[in-house]
C-alpha cells in the first residue's frame, strides 16, 4: 500500500526533473541548431526548431577567422592556470585554517565570506588601476590573477569541510610511522580531499573560460592576448550581426567545458556529495 502511494509522487518528481532538464537544455540545443542552420533560415521571420538543410558555413567562417587558434590557446592557458593555481593555494589555505589554531582565524574565514558577496563589476575599475600600476595590462596575467583571487574564497570554504572530515587520528598515526608533515600533506591528505579539489576546479574553469568582463577591460590594444569570448565580437557587426557565426563560435567554446566536465564527472559527484555530507 505504501509503495503504491509513493509511485505517483515518484512519477511526479521524475516528470518535474525531466521538464526542468528540457528547459535548461533548450538554449544549448538552440545554439547548436543555429550553428548548423543556413543563413536564410537563421534570418527567417518564422524560426523553426529544426533544419532540413544543415550547413557548416558558420563553422568555416569561425575557423577562418584570423587568430582564432591563438584565442583558443589563450583561453586554455588562462583557464588551466587558474584551475591549477587556485586548487593548490586553496588546498594549503584550507589545511591551514582547519588544522592550525592562530589569532584572527575566525576573522579570516569571515573575510572569505565577505569577499564572495562583493560583485565582480564593482571591483573591475579598481582592478584595472591595479593591473596598470603593476604593468600587467594587455597580458594574460591580468586575466589569471583576478580569477584566482575570486575563485579562492569559495574553494577554501568548500575544501575546509573535506580537510575537517579527515580524522586527527590518521594524522597522528602517520607521524608515529615516521611521516613528515609535508609527506602527510601531499601523500595522505591531498588524495583524500582530491574530489573536493575537482569540484572547485569545475567552477574555476567555467568562470575563467567564459570570462568577458575582465578580457574586455584589461586587454585594450594587444589583440594577440585576447581570449575566445572576445572573438565573438567579430561577428557582431553594427548593421548586420552574423548570428550563425555567433552560434558556431559559442558551440566551439562550449566543447572544452563539456570535455572537462566529462573527464571529472565521477570525481565531481563524489566531491559535491562529500561537501553536502559535511
Amino acid at each position: 500500500m505504501r509503495a503504491q502511494l509513493r509511485r505517483p509522487w515518484r512519477l511526479a518528481a521524475e516528470l518535474s526533473a525531466l521538464a526542468i532538464a528540457v528547459v535548461v537544455a533548450f538554449p544549448l540545443y538552440w545554439m547548436v541548431l543555429g550553428a548548423f542552420k543556413p543563413a536564410g533560415e537563421i534570418e527567417s521571420s518564422e524560426p523553426r526548431p529544426w533544419t532540413l538543410a544543415p550547413s557548416l558555413d558558420s563553422f568555416r567562417r569561425v575557423f577562418g577567422q584570423q587568430d582564432f587558434g591563438r584565442y583558443f590557446v589563450n583561453s586554455l592557458v588562462v583557464a588551466g592556470s587558474v584551475v591549477i593555481a587556485s586548487a593548490l593555494i586553496a588546498f594549503l589555505a584550507a589545511t591551514a585554517v582547519t588544522r592550525f589554531r592562530f589569532r584572527f582565524r575566525t576573522t579570516l574565514l569571515i573575510m572569505f565570506l565577505v569577499a564572495q558577496m562583493v560583485p565582480v563589476e564593482a571591483l573591475t575599475i579598481p582592478l584595472f588601476f591595479l593591473m596598470r600600476d603593476f604593468d600587467q595590462l594587455n597580458t594574460l596575467g591580468s586575466l589569471i590573477l583576478p580569477h584566482i583571487a575570486f575563485s579562492l574564497p569559495f574553494a577554501i570554504w568548500m575544501l575546509r569541510g573535506f580537510v575537517k572530515a579527515v580524522p586527527d587520528a590518521l594524522e597522528e598515526a602517520a607521524y608515529m610511522d615516521g611521516a613528515s608533515r609535508a609527506r602527510f600533506l601531499w601523500q595522505i591528505l591531498f588524495p583524500l580531499v582530491f574530489p573536493g579539489l575537482v569540484a572547485t576546479s569545475v567552477f574555476s574553469f567555467i568562470s575563467a573560460w567564459n570570462d568577458f568582463l575582465f578580457a574586455k577591460s584589461f586587454i585594450i590594444s594587444d589583440t594577440s592576448q585576447s581570449t575566445l569570448p572576445m572573438a565573438l565580437l567579430v561577428f557582431f557587426k553594427p548593421d548586420e550581426p552574423d548570428w550563425g557565426g555567433v552560434m558556431a563560435a559559442s558551440t566551439v567554446m562550449t566543447i572544452p567545458v563539456l570535455v572537462f566536465f566529462v573527464l571529472v564527472q565521477r570525481r565531481l559527484v563524489s566531491g559535491l556529495g562529500g561537501a553536502v555530507k559535511d
